[in-house]
């Protein structure tokens, strides 16, 4: 198959629109007749034909990987969910043992399906045909099953992310139901601490790993809604410190990765915050000066992300708004005759289940102050959080 190509033909341009169609992201597996097995990573699946049933998949001509699996007798193709990007830049990034770390199991032809895929298909290929610098590869369905009913991953203006119909959105407003009841059983709390202090009160709940929401708010006041962050926003560095202290390393570097670019200063920043709420219970962000507008980009961005579903490129421009807001965020301890200008404060509150998935959150904080104010603004906050805590566990 040939096709003439313009001369004022920009291949940029054509990455660019295409990428604005969103694409699922499988993962091809089988083994080699030495028994090695074999993963490819695909943007390119699709459904061909019910009568008979086959689907196809296209990979680059200069794949390694497929040269090997054209080889094979039979072929898994793994759909993949919105949780498994992880695995799948792992796969990808490798030359050899790509499932390493990765949990399957064999399918009924005995080739890989990766444990949280939402659907395996077996096959073996029917035909194999040229197409530019791909080939489509047509393969006969042999078995097949949906074993993970979840949002798939998708690939969409060059970057990875997940969809939501509404009625899974309704389902992960149930999941923080459980927070809403505890913070809104402490109402009374919550609005003292915020009246007293003059200040925003406000308690999040994680609904992924990726997503925080507010499911309470109060204001003092001195304080205003405009103000405060969106109803729903992303974790993104220096958000969501609260929630990844004490989750597995390769979460917590998940997390930090989000910002692109950041140096190796920032990580190490993070990494110390991450210490830091653990041993102490608690984070600080501190204003360059009294007054200080350095909240109003974070701001922005939050309400920018609760619009809508952003595109990945939107994203991106929204991860790198939050991420380089101007505040101090290194971890320090307080002293009580210094004088402190706070942008916010974050304490870790346990969910029912004992897990730390919720935030307390103190911002719009009065200026110049102590740090022997500070440090009682610390102490009563922790007590609400643990009036939160001692709510939460009595909706078992």
């Amino acid at each position: 198959m040939t096709a003439t190509v313009p001369d004022t033909f920009d291949p940029k341009v054509f990455r660019e629109v295409m990428g604005h169609y969103p694409t699922g992201v499988a993962v091809v597996t089988g083994r080699s007749a030495e028994g090695e097995i074999l993963a490819l990573v695909v943007g390119t699946f699709a459904s061909v034909s019910l009568d008979p049933p086959l689907v196809s998949f296209m990979p680059m001509k200069t794949s390694r990987t497929f040269q090997k699996l054209r080889q094979c007798d039979s072929l898994c193709i793994n759909i993949l969910g919105g949780e498994q990007q992880a695995e799948m830049l792992a796969i990808a990034q490798r030359w050899e043992n790509k499932l390493d770390g990765i949990e399957w199991y064999p399918s009924p032809s005995g080739d890989p399906i990766l444990k949280h895929s939402i659907a395996w298909v077996d096959t073996t290929i029917a035909d194999v045909v040229e197409a530019g610098d791909h080939w489509i590869v047509l393969c006969a369905v042999s078995d097949l099953q949906i074993t993970n009913s979840v949002a798939p991953l998708l690939f969409f203006q060059g970057g990875y992310g997940s969809f939501a119909g509404t009625e899974q959105v309704s389902r992960m407003g149930h999941e923080i139901l459980p927070a809403i009841h505890a913070a809104h059983s402490v109402s009374e709390k919550l609005k003292d601490l915020a009246h007293s202090i003059g200040c925003e009160v406000s308690v999040f709940a994680a609904v992924s790993d990726d997503e925080l929401a507010t499911v309470f708010s109060a204001l003092s006041a001195d304080a205003t809604r405009e103000g405060g962050l969106a109803s729903r926003f992303p974790m993104v560095p220096p958000i969501g410190d609260s929630y990844m202290f004490d989750k597995p390393a390769e979460l917590q570097e998940r997390w930090m990765h989000k910002l692109k670019n950041a140096s190796d200063e920032v990580h190490e920043r993070h990494r110390k915050r991450l210490k830091f709420i653990g041993e102490h219970g608690y984070l600080l962000a501190l204003l360059p000066e009294a007054g200080s507008t350095a909240y109003d980009q974070m701001i922005r961005a939050t309400r920018e992300y609760k619009k809508a579903n952003p595109t990945p490129m939107e994203e991106r421009s929204i991860r790198e708004a939050i991420g380089s807001t101007r505040l101090d965020y290194d971890p320090r301890e307080i002293q009580d005759q210094e004088t402190y200008n706070v942008g916010s404060m974050v304490l870790p509150v346990r969910d029912p289940s004992g897990d730390y998935t919720m935030t307390l959150r103190l911002a719009q904080l009065p200026a110049g102050v102590t740090g022997a104010d500070v440090r009682g603004w610390i102490e009563r906050a922790k007590a609400v959080a643990r009036e939160i805590e001692n709510a939460s566990s009595s909706e078992d």
